[in-house]
């Protein structure tokens, strides 16, 4: 097996090229609670709905008729 294709070893690569860098790419105010970056704010861009696609519109019915049908049968 040759070094390029130990795994152990890329990882132990990965990591001093890591240490050599030294710059964090985000300031603890760009994080917020939960670690997550948060570039804009929920609030900033109002959502705003698409068209309908109709693949998606015919699954959803289907999706529809076989509960209704769950239910249908279920009481009968």
């Amino acid at each position: 097996m040759s070094r390029s294709d130990d795994p152990v070893g890329d990882a132990a690569d990965a990591d001093a090229a890591d240490d050599e860098g030294g710059d964090w790419r985000f300031s603890i105010d760009e994080v917020g609670p939960d670690g997550v970056v948060e570039e804009t704010s929920p609030g900033d861009e109002p959502i705003e709905p698409e068209s309908i696609v109709p693949e998606h519109a015919v699954f959803v019915a289907l999706g529809v008729l076989l509960a209704v049908g769950v239910v249908v049968v279920g009481v009968l």
